[in-house]
């Protein structure tokens, strides 16, 4: 069991995630409305009767949206609903026209699945309650300008196609919520069901927290922080959380269920308003909208249509390639960059799989977090960088020598081969040139090497960075090795 030490006292934190996901289709959920970045395209352009919730209008489902939805659910091994059910979700808020959200109550599209999270210590499957489809809401922005506050309100957004994919209170660790939120939007993106972009709020993460002494069953009272659009913003919510009800508790005061903001300038929660049931949205069957029938053949075509998801991929990758647990999730994160693995790896005959993962995970990925560029934006090919790690594996060149090949291919695209035949940077393993280096550098080092006989045997790491700093990076360093230790052994029977 995983618990939290407070004053003394166990408690074990438990956690429900509420995810909601922008599907990637081309017309809004009950309209035939473009669905338009949110943030870059101009207000209210993308709006018509029936998303602004004109009276008298009539809904249409989008089929594309209800294709996706069950893209997911199917990955997520639930049990696919033959039929289901619109309900209306009555409640008040400036950027929802209607007054009330369509969504899926009782009878939702999906139930009972299951994803699998890998923590540093084990593997768990995290229970999913249902998956089902609604629609987004319009957007606010609040704006104080001379002294007045106003908020406009934006319906581009309004009507959006919608997933929501609700948790069992599965999770006890801030790990665990962690690995299932990621591993649910690398889901997301394999399946090409929604960009996962959580900068432009297109995924959205709610956090339901409570608490209870350790070893106990009974939950304790909740609380729900909201639209959480961060993997940051949303650890440090839960965190916060956890504390804060442990805290009460201990004082003998109450958790009261509330739904909650997160506040990232002050790092703290705050109350926005005591949490409702379901009674509080008196849902009931949206009357303009049939049943939602759903044939098994659909259901089949759906599921064979399924690619290879992150964790699939990433046991093949541990057993095919021999890859640590580690480093296999890392790249199967983006699929992007597994594919990228899987070409260098395929396209280079003899190259080891290791080598690739740890110059990938490495030197390309520091390189992109410095650019702020993405893998399918990086001009080095897979076959070449498959064509310079094989000139290090065949010590045509060093180690450092091929990182700053591998930098200035980055830069300008060309390709390992010519930039070391135009600037002279095979590697030399020339036993006889190396060793006339070494005897030049001890010569001109006399203090140093009067100080290594004298038993400061750390100088033989000083003495080999001069040998690499003459030959200027170009020399074997294996070689550099083993013939240093011979000169100096000679030195010392002198």
């Amino acid at each position: 069991m995983h618990t939290y030490l407070v004053d003394g006292v166990e408690f074990e934190a438990v956690i429900g995630l509420e995810v909601h996901a922008e599907l990637q289709t081309n017309s809004k959920m009950f309209c035939a409305c473009p669905v338009v970045d949110s943030i870059s395209a101009e207000p209210n352009t993308a709006v018509c009767p029936v998303c602004a919730g004109m009276p008298g209008v009539l809904p249409v489902v989008n089929e594309q949206a209800v294709e996706l939805g069950m893209r997911v659910a199917a990955a997520l091994n639930c049990k696919i609903a033959p039929t289901s059910l619109f309900d209306r979700k009555n409640y008040f808020y400036p950027d929802l026209p209607k007054g009330y959200q369509i969504s899926q109550f009782e009878y939702p599209l999906a139930e009972h699945g299951q994803l699998e999270v890998r923590t540093e210590d084990s593997k768990r499957a995290i229970r999913v309650r249902r998956v089902h489809l609604e629609e987004d809401t319009g957007k606010l922005t609040h704006v104080e300008k001379d002294g007045e506050s106003y908020s406009l309100v934006d319906l581009n957004r309004a009507g959006v196609p919608l997933l929501e994919i609700v948790t069992e209170p599965d999770m006890h660790t801030l790990e665990e919520v962690r690995g299932y939120s990621e591993g649910l939007r690398s889901i997301l993106r394999y399946l090409g069901v929604s960009s996962g972009d959580m900068e432009k709020g297109v995924i959205r993460f709610e956090a339901n927290v409570s608490v209870r002494p350790a070893g106990s069953k009974v939950l304790g009272t909740r609380t729900e922080i909201k639209n959480l659009n961060s993997f940051r913003s949303m650890l440090r919510g839960v965190s916060y959380e956890i504390k804060r009800q442990s805290a009460l508790i201990l004082s003998g005061e109450r958790v009261e269920q509330q739904t909650l903001g997160w506040d990232e300038a002050n790092q703290v929660t705050v109350p926005q308003r005591s949490k409702e049931d379901a009674h509080d949205y008196r849902y009931f069957p949206e009357p303009d909208l049939p049943p939602l029938v759903i044939e098994s053949s659909w259901i089949d075509r759906v599921s064979a249509s399924l690619p290879e998801l992150p964790n699939s991929k990433s046991q093949r990758f541990e057993e095919q390639y021999g890859l640590t647990s580690y480093n296999a999730q890392l790249l199967v994160e983006e699929e992007a960059v597994a594919n990228y693995f899987e070409m260098c790896v395929g396209g280079t005959e003899n190259l080891n799989p290791r080598t690739v993962v740890s110059w990938i995970i490495g030197e390309l990925f520091s390189w992109m977090n410095h650019s702020g560029k993405k893998i399918g934006q990086v001009r080095v090919a897979p076959n070449a960088l498959g064509s310079l790690l094989t000139l290090l594996e065949t010590d045509v060149i060093n180690n450092t020598t091929a990182k700053v090949v591998l930098g200035e291919m980055l830069e300008s695209g060309r390709s390992a081969k010519a930039i070391i035949e135009e600037r002279g940077l095979q590697q030399i393993s020339d036993s006889g040139f190396i060793s006339s280096v070494i005897r030049d550098v001890l010569n001109k080092n006399e203090k140093e090497v009067t100080a290594y006989l004298g038993g400061k045997e750390t100088l033989e790491n000083w003495f080999f960075g001069q040998v690499m700093r003459q030959a200027k990076g170009k020399a074997n360093p294996q070689v550099v090795r083993s013939e240093l230790e011979q000169q100096l052994e000679a030195l010392k029977r002198v």
